[in-house]
């Protein structure tokens, strides 16, 4: 018997479901950050206190069912005791990146300005490339990360359609038989179906994992009125 997932899906309906997950985000001050809604697209406003906070707070509403994408308004303001010069951020940035154990050495190179940390470099993996990020995201003093680190596998994309289809059978979140997959060299084409950005993003995040992936271009749709079997 097929049950519907449908529910209330005005905007206001979902503004409220927004609002809900950001208070049940930990480190949220849902206090200072406004959602406006319009036919499923959520514009997040306000400030935060830590680019982490924002991130966090864009990654809730992510979750939500009904969301279709989000416009981060969000502005990060530093309180004074957490003020860092740009010298010192690039510092600990790079103290970080080089104990991480994902990073190849002197793979990645640093440059921050007005607590913005840009990242650079070549690396085989997509999983480096978010290791050197991951590494410096919740740093003090950080307004916001670019990542701008290029992937150059040297390996061959043979196995790469058989490795995704397998890593989506792994994945709780995903949906594999609602996902298509396609290969052509080192570009990964997905397609189909999710019920929300955040199971969009997961796809999109396996995809990228797998070795030999140079290029993911995702063409999924989100369609949170998907029925349950």
């Amino acid at each position: 018997m097929n049950t519907s997932m449908n529910r209330g899906t005005s905007d206001a309906d979902l503004k409220d479901d927004i609002l809900s997950e950001l208070k049940y985000e930990p480190g949220v001050k849902t206090s200072d950050i406004g959602v406006l809604v319009k036919g499923g697209t959520v514009t997040l406003n306000g400030y935060t206190s830590t680019y982490w906070e924002k991130a966090n707070a864009i990654r809730a509403a992510k979750r939500v069912t009904g969301v279709h994408s989000i416009a981060d308004a969000i502005q990060v303001r530093l309180p004074g005791s957490m003020t860092r010069n740009d010298g010192d951020i690039a510092a600990s940035a790079g103290h970080q990146i080089k104990l991480s154990p994902a990073v190849p050495d002197d793979a990645v190179k640093v440059t921050v300005r007005d607590g913005w940390i840009t990242l650079e470099g070549d690396v085989e993996w997509w999983n480096q490339k978010n290791a050197a990020e991951q590494a410096v995201h919740y740093l003090m003093g950080v307004k916001g990360v670019s990542n701008l680190i290029a992937i150059k596998p040297k390996l061959s994309a043979v196995t790469i359609e058989s490795d995704i289809h397998a890593a989506f059978r792994r994945n709780s979140m995903l949906d594999a038989d609602k996902v298509t997959v396609e290969t052509s060299g080192n570009t990964v084409t997905l397609s189909g179906k999710v019920r929300t950005i955040a199971e969009r993003e997961e796809a999109d995040r396996v995809a990228w994992a797998a070795p030999g992936v140079v290029l993911v271009i995702n063409e999924l749709t989100v369609l949170w009125s998907l029925v349950a079997v």
